[in-house]
């Protein structure tokens, strides 16, 4: 898929040639040039264009509406209600929205989405050795549903839950591929199931849209239930350890862990722990591989430029592993990308990532670009 997107050129260009005018509307000075640093609520938009030859063209946006539940205790973090939706000349229609939000005191921690996909997507088969020659497009429609909420124990303890639902419905496609081939593919036709199951979270950041010192450790079990036609029973771990040094005015150094199991005696192809998104390994394309095991590190060297603009260079590795994990099967990311802080206060950005990841023997070297909202951990 080739994807164009302007929007922080635009912002650029806006930044540096509007910021002491009044020739924008007053909505987009609010969104990307204000500098007031109290502590309103703000909202930011970015458009989307893509392009392939299974949907045509794409169009959509993304935007977040962040704000504080208390305005008077400086402690309060900030909450926030995120949205996305496209849809395709051919048909297909992507949407979610989630939000975080955050009581008084950071007494309690709430987050809630729910998402919905028709979309297609590139299927190359399980393990760590996929080859791009396997590629198989394959449809899908999705819906997901999901609740989180934790309490706080102690100042840097929460305790909670998290639960959902999940239903994927995938049409035949060629038998001739490695979709029905291979016999590590399971569930071919989706499923349906309900999750719940408890969480904690270990935080001592200084701030949890732009940190600076202080680390986050977050870990969650789903209990998996399916129902219906879907067979499967069993569960899903998520343990990520993130920790912030500054190390001076201007530079931040991040690490991030993360490690993904799925348990239970089978293994439906679309709940098995997947490498590369625009948060970890970028460069590699969600679903390229994926196993019963995921496992990848990374560690992000932050410069701010200045109040509204920032640089990162970014390396790591990771792998999928169905029992056993292997240090010389471990892949390469690296990359860098630009951040653009459009409110001072809260810390919060858009960021353009470029992500360069393995080079197979016959293939392309793996790589990606990325548009998002937030840092990446």
């Amino acid at each position: 898929m080739k994807t164009f997107f302007t929007s922080l050129l635009l912002i650029f260009f806006l930044q540096t040639a509007f910021s002491q005018s009044h020739i924008l509307p007053k909505f987009l000075r609010k969104m990307f040039l204000n500098k007031d640093t109290s502590k309103k609520s703000s909202f930011v938009i970015l458009p989307a264009i893509s392009s392939a030859p299974e949907t045509g063209l794409e169009v959509g946006g993304a935007g977040l509406y962040s704000f504080y539940t208390d305005s008077v205790k400086s402690d309060t973090r900030v909450s926030s209600i995120f949205g996305y939706a496209t849809v395709a000349t051919k048909g297909q229609t992507r949407f979610s929205i989630n939000s975080s939000y955050w009581t008084p005191g950071n007494s309690y921690h709430f987050t809630v989405g729910i998402s919905y996909v028709d979309f297609p997507f590139s299927f190359y088969g399980i393990g760590n050795d996929t080859r791009s020659a396997d590629i198989t497009k394959i449809d899908q429609k999705r819906l997901k549903l999901y609740l989180g909420a934790e309490k706080k124990i102690t100042d840097e303890l929460y305790v909670g839950f998290v639960s959902g639902a999940q239903r994927f419905h995938i049409p035949q496609t060629d038998y001739r591929t490695i979709f029905y081939s291979d016999p590590r593919v399971q569930n071919h036709g989706g499923g349906s199931n309900i999750y719940i199951g408890p969480s904690v979270t270990f935080d001592t950041r200084n701030n949890n849209t732009y940190t600076t010192k202080g680390a986050i450790i977050t870990s969650y079990f789903e209990v998996i239930r399916g129902y219906g036609k879907t067979d499967y029973s069993g569960g899903f771990l998520n343990v990520e350890y993130s920790q912030f040094f500054a190390l001076s005015k201007k530079f931040v150094l991040g690490v991030d862990i993360q490690e993904q199991s799925l348990t239970g005696s089978r293994s439906p192809f679309y709940l098995l722990p997947a490498l590369g998104n625009d948060e970890m390994m970028r460069g590699y394309y969600n679903g390229r591989y994926r196993d019963r095991n995921m496992l990848a590190g990374q560690t992000e060297l932050r410069y701010r430029l200045s109040q509204r603009w920032g640089l990162v260079g970014f390396v790591g590795t990771g792998e999928v592993f169905n029992k056993s994990f292997s240090w010389a099967e471990l892949k390469p990311n690296y990359g860098g990308g630009v951040r653009y802080f459009f409110d001072i206060e809260k810390g919060l950005s858009i960021r353009a990532d470029y992500g360069i990841g393995q080079k197979n023997p016959g293939e392309s070297r793996q790589s990606g670009f990325y548009l998002a909202l937030g840092q990446a951990f």
